[in-house]
């Protein structure tokens, strides 16, 4: 006989073994569902900032295209029109592009070698708006008109358009992956109860035979199921802002794609609610799938 102190004769087991290999697959499956939520998250989050920036850009300024009138010569009448617009009000800045730079802006809709010589290419304005309050397309068309000056006003409104249209779209589709992923984690948790209850049939039993209810069984799967699942969804959420994080750092240099995808150190913070979300998931899942399954058992 020993008389040595050993604690986990004291120490009280769980009444759900806790060394089960096949637990290990079912974090694995919550931790890379966290995963994918929690860069939806961030990525709408700067998706919709992106959207949001070109269509500032986009909006705070406008393109008049000037066609030359009888004596008039393409630029004079670029100038002129330049000249018209600067007293709207709500407009920045109007100044009219040359040549080449005309023909650097229209190059990609009409090819590298150009119209031909003999074909008269209108002349573009480029109009900065006030940001405060700033001019519309109506405003400049009638000013236009008022000079008596041949000229088509785009206010870029028809991209701004598009551009949020594509922005909303991108919030929908992020919308849809999530809840998509709260459904597959419900679906997930459902099974692995199931299979739970019928591998620790014994268990059960004896629960059943030391007078335990059907709810306290449940509770005890519900307790366990949730645990899983906010461990894993922290592990989860842990990478993704490990990802978003090494990505805005390899980005910070390139102005471009920091353009495309601007993520801000803020977003970060989306996955945070995520491990508890999967948790309160998994804790209705486990206990309803539970309560059914001990229902029709005899």
């Amino acid at each position: 006989m020993t008389f040595a102190f050993d604690a986990k004769r004291w120490w009280p087991a769980p009444l759900l073994p806790r060394g089960d290999g096949r637990d290990w697959t079912l974090l694995f499956v919550i931790a890379a569902l966290s995963f994918l939520a929690s860069l939806a998250a961030i990525g709408v989050l700067a998706g919709g900032r992106a959207a949001q920036g070109w269509r500032s850009e986009i909006a705070g300024s406008a393109t008049i295209i000037v066609n030359a009138q009888g004596r008039d010569t393409p630029d004079a009448a670029a100038a002129r029109a330049a000249e018209v617009v600067s007293g709207v009000k709500g407009v920045a800045e109007a100044q009219a592009m040359s040549a080449a730079k005309t023909a650097a802006v229209v190059a990609p809709l009409i090819g590298p070698s150009g119209l031909p010589p003999d074909v008269p290419t209108p002349r573009l304005v480029s109009v900065e708006l006030d940001p405060k309050a700033p001019a519309t397309g109506a405003d400049l068309d009638r000013a236009l008109k008022a000079a008596g000056v041949d000229a088509v006003v785009d206010d870029h409104s028809r991209w701004t358009a598009q551009i949020m249209r594509a922005g909303a779209a991108l919030s929908a589709t992020a919308g849809g992956l999530f809840l998509l992923i709260v459904f597959a984690l419900g679906a997930v948790i459902a099974y692995a109860t199931g299979q739970g209850l019928a591998a620790r049939q014994d268990v059960v039993e004896a629960l059943h035979l030391t007078g335990a209810t059907d709810s306290f069984i449940a509770q005890l799967f519900q307790a366990r199921f949730a645990r899983a699942a906010a461990q894993a969804g922290l592990v989860g959420a842990t990478l993704a802002i490990l990802a978003a994080a090494a990505v805005k750092l390899l980005t910070a240099g390139d102005a471009q794609l920091t353009a495309m995808l601007p993520v801000a150190w803020r977003d970060l913070a989306a996955p945070l609610p995520f491990p508890l979300i999967g948790a309160l998931v998994a804790a209705v899942t486990g206990r309803l799938t539970a309560m059914a399954v001990l229902r029709e058992q005899p």
